[in-house]
């Protein structure tokens, strides 16, 4: 496998000196290292279009190239900036990608479904925008593919990309420790057992990406007391498929959504905040919790705060789960629209079951319950 270290001192030593991007579960190791060694030279974007355009600021102030890093889930966030401002056709702006390769063709390794069609289209999409990319794994000679793509980007000012396949790099002693030290039992699902167990049968959610999708899964599989549809891809929508059907449905609609994930598209909460029936519930552990932990980039911010300022009627803050029940019960009686945030520690249990339901199956049971 790669050296971690190894592999940062090749990035600086070519003149890679500075990196922004979201947390990959891939490369979590790597981001741990990107945040201890590169200090104010690394910053966690909100979004993989916002790291682009991070960059293309960082490159036009020093001249020099900017590494972006990100899992291939959040390439689509990231064609906008780069074909309409860093493409050689407008502004020319060099940009190292490193990129996380979930749902790699392959006949061994198997992944989510929702990794999957991304997985097999990654690479025509970087041939469609023309984008120079390795291949790097573990027995990769990673030196000399950095060094041929430093001298590609120079030489032309061109957009290069390491496609990194999944257990390339070693698990690095000081990102292991701090992993470790913040995983602890989950306050987050203990907080969704007994909201579930609480509230009133046969109500309407959507949930985020990731863990909190999971848990909520596994509760609801066993109380049958909520509908849910578990949003297993597109971060940062949950908010706006909840929008969709409370926008068509005259019944109190909950989201359960995570901190990293609206912070990838708030200007969505300019649309649910003016719902009525929109209940939007953000559990806030400030991290990337699915992805391996990393804070996010909103950890400073007070979304309940926000929320009040981008137009939700109401916007509470709870801090326990007796706080969260007494909040939510009070939102759906209410006719105005509700924002809770809920501030919990990070961590969760490392058995969380996954679907054995294919997709279709749980979108079709979830339409067929629909109250």
């Amino acid at each position: 496998m790669i050296n971690i270290n190894n592999f940062i001192k090749c990035l600086k030593g070519n003149g890679f000196n500075f990196v922004t991007g979201v947390p990959d579960s891939l490369l979590k190791d790597l981001c741990f290292e990107f945040e201890n060694q590169y200090k104010k030279n690394h910053v966690v974007a909100a979004n993989e279009g916002v790291a682009v355009a991070i960059g293309i600021g960082y490159h036009l102030k020093t001249g020099k190239i900017p590494t972006i890093y990100l899992q291939n889930s959040g390439l689509g966030n990231m064609i906008n900036p780069i074909l309409s401002l860093a493409d050689p056709k407008v502004f020319n702006i060099p940009l190292l990608i490193i990129m996380g390769w979930r749902g790699e063709r392959s006949k061994i390794l198997k992944d989510e479904p929702q990794h999957m069609t991304q997985g097999n289209l990654t690479e025509n999409f970087l041939k469609l925008m023309n984008i120079k990319y390795n291949i790097v794994s573990k027995n990769s000679n990673y030196k000399a593919i950095i060094n041929k793509l430093k001298i590609h980007s120079k030489k032309n000012n061109k957009i290069t990309c390491l496609l990194v396949k999944k257990n390339s790099f070693n698990t690095n002693a000081v990102s292991k420790i701090k992993r470790n030290k913040e995983i602890k039992p989950s306050e987050r699902e203990e907080i969704l057992k007994y909201l579930i167990k609480n509230l009133p049968n046969k109500l309407n959610s959507v949930s985020t990406t990731g863990i909190l999708s999971r848990e909520l899964y596994e509760i609801s599989s066993q109380e049958k007391k909520i509908n849910n549809f578990m949003s297993v891809g597109g971060m940062g929508h949950a908010i706006s498929i909840a929008f969709g059907l409370a926008h068509n449905s005259k019944k109190k609609v909950l989201c359960f959504d995570g901190d990293g994930a609206i912070t990838m598209h708030l200007g969505a909460l300019t649309n649910s905040a003016l719902n009525n029936n929109i209940i939007h519930i953000v559990f806030n552990n400030g991290s990337h919790e699915s992805v391996g932990g990393h804070d996010t980039s909103s950890k400073h911010v007070k979304f309940y705060k926000l929320a009040k300022v981008l137009g939700y009627q109401n916007s509470k803050l709870a801090r326990n789960k007796s706080q969260a029940l007494k909040l939510i019960l009070e939102a759906i009686k209410s006719k105005k629209s509700y924002f809770i945030e809920i501030i919990c520690k990070k961590g969760h249990r490392e058995n969380i079951s996954r679907p054995k339901e294919k997709m279709t199956e749980l979108k079709n049971k979830f339409i067929k319950n629909l109250n």
